[in-house]
C-alpha cells in the first residue's frame, strides 16, 4: 500500500543538546517546542513485493550516507510489522535542508508516519513519536499538533512528545531569516556528542527543568515579554555550550550577528521581537502576529538574506496526495 504524510520541522524554544543513549536518541533533557507552517517535508512510501531492495530519492538525489540512514530506519518498522518488504520512498522538503532549520525532524516524522501506515501499522500519536525520535531525536516533536513538550524519559517508552497547546492557541509568529543553505560542517548528531566536555554542561542541566515548566507558564498566560526573554537567553546559553565544548563549535556567521545585533536595536525602538537560534546560522524571529508586517518591512531592507514566515501549526499527517 502506497501512503504519503507531510511533516513540518519545529522550533525549540527550550532545547534539547546531548543524548544519553545516542542508539535511542534518549535526550539529556526535555524541550519546548513549536511546529511551523512553512517548513514542510512530504514523503511517499511504497512497501511491495515489486521492490527487490530499498528505493530512496531525497530532494532528487540519492545520498549515499542518508540512504542508509532511511534503510535502517525502515529496518525497524519491517521489524515491528513482521515483514520483509522492501520499500521505494520519495521525499521533498520545501526548505532547505541541513541548514540547521530542522530538516531531519520533519523528514523523519514524515517517514516515521507514511512508512507505518504504508505497511499497516496502525500506531498512537505516542507510538509514532517514540519511532520518530530513534529516527531523529527532534522528529518526535513534530508528530504531536501545535505547541510541543518532548519528555526526556528514563527509557525508550518514556520519552516521547505530546501536544500542550493546539496550533491556534496563540498568534505568535517564527519569521525565519535564512543566509546560509546547504550542509553543516558539524552536523548536530556529531557537535551534541561533544556536550559533556564544556565546563557549563551541568550547571544547564540543573536548571533546566525550572526553564521548562517557566516557558510553559509563560505560554499558558501568554506573557509575550518574558516569553521572548527566556527563549532568547535560552538561545544563547546553547550556543555558548557550543562555543565552550572540546573543540569549540561555532555555527554562527557574521550575518547571524547583524541580525541578532538588529533585533536588539529593533526592540530598543518598540518592536516587540525576540530571536532564536538551533544548531545553524540562520536565525529565527519571534514576533506576535500583529507586528509581523513592521518587521517584514525592516527585513526587506537587510541585503543578502531571505526570510520565511511560520505560524504555529499541526504536526504530522497523511495526505493523497502521492510523489510517485
Amino acid at each position: 500500500m502506497k501512503a504519503t504524510a507531510i511533516a513540518p520541522a519545529n522550533i525549540a524554544f527550550i532545547k534539547y543538546w546531548g543524548k544519553k543513549d545516542e542508539e535511542l536518541r534518549l535526550p539529556t533533557n526535555g524541550s519546548i517546542s513549536m511546529n511551523l507552517s512553512n517548513l514542510l517535508t512530504t514523503t511517499t512510501v511504497e512497501f511491495s513485493s515489486r521492490y527487490k531492495k530499498d528505493e530512496i530519492l531525497i530532494n532528487n538525489k540519492i545520498d549515499e550516507k542518508e540512504n542508509k540512514r532511511v534503510e535502517n530506519f525502515l529496518d525497524k518498522v519491517r521489524q515491528m510489522a513482521k515483514s520483509n518488504l522492501r520499500a521505494k520512498v520519495v521525499s521533498e522538503n520545501n526548505f532547505p535542508k541541513s541548514g540547521g532549520l530542522a530538516s531531519s525532524a520533519s523528514g523523519f516524522a514524515a517517514l516515521t508516519v507514511a512508512a507505518t501506515a504504508s505497511i499497516g501499522l496502525n500506531l498512537s500519536k505516542e507510538e509514532l513519536s517514540i519511532l520518530a525520535r530513534i529516527g531523529s531525536g527532534s522528529a518526535c516533536r513534530s508528530i504531536p499538533h501545535g505547541f510541543v513538550e518532548w519528555f526526556e524519559g528514563n527509557d525508550s517508552q518514556s520519552s516521547f512528545a505530546q501536544s500542550i497547546h493546539p496550533a491556534d492557541y496563540w498568534n505568535i509568529l517564527d519569521i525565519i531569516v535564512i543566509f546560509q543553505k546547504g550542509d553543516k560542517k558539524i552536523t548536530s548528531t556529531d557537535g551534541q556528542k561533544l556536550v559533556k566536555t564544556s565546563l557549563f554542561f551541568k550547571e544547564r542541566l540543573n536548571n533546566i527543568k525550572n526553564k521548562i515548566e517557566n516557558i510553559k507558564e509563560l505560554i499558558k498566560q501568554k506573557d509575550f515579554i518574558n516569553f521572548g526573554e527566556l527563549v532568547e537567553k535560552e538561545a544563547l546559553e546553547l550556543h555558548a555550550i557550543m562555543l565552550t565544548s572540546d573543540p569549540p563549535i561555532l555555527y554562527l556567521q557574521p550575518k547571524s550577528i547583524e541580525i541578532i545585533q538588529a533585533v536588539w536595536q529593533w526592540r530598543s525602538e518598540g518592536l516587540s521581537v525576540y530571536f532564536t537560534i538551533d544548531a545553524g546560522p540562520n536565525i529565527h524571529l519571534i514576533c506576535q502576529e500583529k507586528d509581523q508586517k513592521q518587521l517584514v518591512d525592516k527585513l526587506q531592507k537587510i541585503k543578502g538574506i531571505k526570510y520565511i514566515v511560520n505560524s504555529p501549526t499541526v504536526g504530522t499527517r497523511l495526505t493523497k496526495k502521492y510523489l510517485f
